[in-house]
């Protein structure tokens, strides 16, 4: 592979122009395609597999035109002082916002709440149901508009009115984090590289895989029905990988001229080991996205698969736009100071002695240059391994302890901030109606086998009423055909709480061990609503975790293999990666959950965590976890077999790896923090629950415990079985095929030649 990848690097440096017209003119292509492609109509949502999708289904077929799936709205009002709502000055305008409502677009029914008898019992509070005909994505925003001028004909007129429900639930909008977080990028990459030529090519590189891979979800959206936050994932992980892997390419590219090598050649032999890493590292991605389809989700598996796709785009991009602008940079990418060091190098080249270029002896005063942070911090843990692997172990552990207390439930409007109206319309119903009135469950009868439903549906209402958690149920509803009836179920406790999720479960139980009796033997009874569903989402996620960790880790496990030639490295990597996802979801837990902190990261309200936050955290940040292994034990691995020791091996490692990982974590932490920033308290969870992952893996696991787990086993790190050895394709990760290539420039054979082993580690 380091072979192909050299003749590739090549070739882009030579037809650099050719190369960037294509790259241009894909991005030119699949824009105007985006432009011209339909508005996406659809943001559907359905869960396959579930009770509650299944009921869904069958009331549209049972009931048509009842959108039991499309959006709600609660528009709740309360009388001022000790006026009721009954009184006809009051009930003169609740009826007027009424009639605003019923003349609104894509309205299905609006409720009377004097006929439905929606007043509390105090009488100061009473709230009107909107139904839609369409899901909440699906809602213009002209339909909002009128939903919300309407509850201010009702502040108007002096009550105080309140609108909950997902109808208020717009498409999430992006923009400003990701400029904050170009804009930290910015700075760290000119800090890291001195020069703004280099600093300017992972950014432009990242913008350009990110354009053609959102432009082409947009393109696709409505023909594949993609949802509108699958471009917004596709732009943070596209944004994230595209900046990574194109500052290692350059990074080893500069590298190579600093032995004093030709440009082409110095960016043929970056993308040859550099991009073999490259590689790598991106189908770990690949297979972590790809692999969110083992949850059944249809729109969680097209979220994977397009963010898979601008994945892929980053790794092509890295490979061939990046040596083609090398190309157009010359020696520029270096920055003034780098150039001037470049040339007192290669002048003390000129002057060694033939010995010096077998690579036995170096003469030059270079090489006694001061050693940078990575090669101290990797001498000290070399020196310290044991204490400096408990420490990182034992800390994290500490920081994971309260992930043994997760609780796993979708947001719902008692998790928005007490500020918006969709928090105090929930408040004012829990307040004045009992907490379920927030969490409603709908019971659907399926009666076509039963000669009496009726009958049937009296005996579910008499049952399901004598149950400790349920408040009130509402009387049945019957299809005109006859067969199937709908009822609805208040529970006494909250949507998000247990025991609304232990009374889903009592009363789809209560069938098979007989709650339901006599009449109902020929029926069967289903239980679906937001809440249910919200339920059966959690549960489906729960049960794919392990199934999706297994075939995640297991098939980046083989890879690593291949990458590393090693057993150990890579049961390492995917131990180390569970250490720091278990200590961030112990964070997460800590923060959102218990409150620590919450004043700090402006958490109003704590309660369970978001249920695809693990499978989510897992798949993002075991990509990017495996992407700083890859491109920090590969140039171990590559010292290793060129002949250091394996103490000396890690110091190289860190001495030219450390920096730009430091770099590529610090950048990926700016980027996920900007999102902890949002007023929505989910995507503030997955900014918080993102950054702070990649910060442990990043600084506590690659760079402490790798190296003293690597220190402990010494050789033993890269062993492998023999017949394993054999199995296993070579693909020359390491570049050794390149060593045997006569090198161009200055620096000559001596530039191939294996450094000298570190005096102070020569016996590790």
């Amino acid at each position: 592979m380091a072979t192909f990848l050299y003749k590739l690097g090549r070739f882009s440096f030579r037809r650099r122009w050719f190369v960037a017209l294509i790259w241009v003119a894909l991005l030119t292509a699949v824009g105007f395609g985006a432009a011209s492609a339909p508005k996406a109509t659809s943001n559907s949502f359905s869960i396959p597999g579930t009770e509650a999708q299944r009921t869904f289904d069958l009331l549209d077929e049972r009931f048509p035109g009842l959108d039991a799936d499309g959006a709600t709205a609660r528009v709740v009002f309360k009388a001022p002082g000790a006026e009721k709502m009954t009184d006809p000055a009051n009930r003169a305008v609740v009826r007027k916002v009424v009639g605003e409502l019923e003349s609104g677009e894509q309205v299905g029914r609006v409720t009377d709440p004097y006929r439905a008898k929606a007043i509390s019992k105090d009488g100061s509070t009473a709230f009107v149901q909107v139904s839609y005909e369409v899901t909440g994505f699906e809602l213009e925003e002209s339909t909002r508009d009128a939903l919300k001028d309407a509850g201010q004909k009702g502040r108007d007129e002096g009550l105080t009115v309140e609108i909950g429900g997902d109808a208020l639930q717009a498409v999430p909008e992006t923009g400003s984090t990701e400029i904050i977080g170009i804009a930290v990028s910015a700075v760290v990459l000119v800090v890291t590289f001195g020069s703004l030529v280099a600093a300017g090519m992972p950014l432009l590189t990242a913008m350009i895989g990110v354009g053609i891979g959102v432009s082409s979800i947009t393109a696709l959206s409505s023909a594949l029905d993609l949802s509108s936050t699958t471009a917004t994932l596709a732009t943070m992980i596209g944004l994230a990988v595209g900046i990574d892997y194109a500052l290692f390419i350059v990074s080893r590219h500069r590298a190579e001229l600093a032995e004093g090598r030709e440009p082409e050649d110095a960016a043929g032999r970056a993308v040859g080991t550099a991009g073999s890493a490259v590689v790598f590292a991106g189908l770990t991605v690949v297979i972590a996205l790809v692999g969110l389809s083992v949850v059944n989700i249809p729109m969680l598996t097209k979220m994977g698969v397009a963010a898979a796709g601008t994945v892929a785009i980053a790794v092509l991009i890295a490979l061939t736009m990046i040596p083609a602008l090398l190309g157009f940079a010359g020696k520029r990418v270096l920055g003034r100071r780098g150039r001037k060091h470049t040339e007192d190098a290669v002048d003390a080249v000129d002057t060694v002695d033939a010995t010096d270029r077998t690579g036995r002896k170096r003469d030059s005063s270079a090489s006694e240059a001061k050693p940078n942070m990575g090669t101290r911090w990797a001498r000290f843990v070399l020196r310290h391994p044991v204490a400096v692997l408990l420490t990182g172990v034992v800390g994290l552990g500490a920081v994971a302890v309260p992930a043994s207390s997760l609780e796993l439930g979708l947001p719902d409007d008692g998790a928005q901030p007490v500020s918006t109206t969709q928090r105090k319309a929930y408040d004012l119903l829990g307040d004045s109606f009992g907490p379920g009135f927030n969490g409603p469950l709908m019971l659907v009868v399926d009666a076509r086998h039963s000669d009496d439903p009726q009958g049937v549906a009296k005996e579910v209402t008499r049952s399901v009423t004598q149950l400790d958690g349920v408040a009130m149920v509402t009387p049945p509803t019957i299809n005109k055909a006859g067969d199937t009836v709908t009822l609805t179920v208040i529970p006494k406790s909250e949507p998000s709480g247990t025991a609304t999720e232990d009374l889903v479960a009592e009363i789809r139980d209560m069938k098979a061990t007989a709650g339901f009796t006599g009449r109902t033997d020929s029926a069967e009874v289903l239980v679906t609503g937001t809440t249910a569903m919200n339920i059966d989402v959690s549960q489906k996620l729960d049960d794919a975790m392990l199934p999706y960790l297994a075939l995640v880790v297991g098939l980046a496990f083989l890879l690593l293999m291949v990458v590393f030639r090693s057993f150990l490295v890579p049961l390492k990597a995917a131990l180390g990666f569970l250490l720091s996802v278990v200590a961030a979801l112990g964070a997460v837990v800590a923060v959102f959950q218990w409150g620590w902190l919450a004043e700090v990261f402006d958490v109003e309200q704590t309660g369970p965590v978001m249920s695809m936050m693990p499978i989510f955290m897992i798949g993002v940040v075991f990509g990017l976890a495996m992407d700083y292994e890859v491109f920090l034990v590969t140039r171990m691995r590559e010292a290793y077999v060129h002949g250091e020791r394996p103490g000396q091996a890690i110091v190289t490692g860190f001495r030219h790896g450390a920096r730009v990982v430091s770099a590529a974590a610090i950048i990926m932490i700016s980027v996920f923090a900007g999102f902890i920033g949002s007023s929505e308290s989910m995507v503030k969870m997955i900014g918080f629950g993102l950054a702070v992952a990649v910060a442990f893996d990043a600084f506590v696991v690659r760079m402490a415990v790798v190296p003293a787990v690597l220190a402990l086993l010494g050789k033993a790190a890269w062993w492998l079985p023999r017949w394993l050895d054999r199995v296993l394709p070579n693909v020359d990760v390491e570049g050794e095929q390149l060593r045997k290539r006569p090198a161009t420039g200055a620096a000559g054979a001596g530039a191939d030649a294996t450094d000298e082993a570190d005096p102070e580690f020569s016996r590790v």
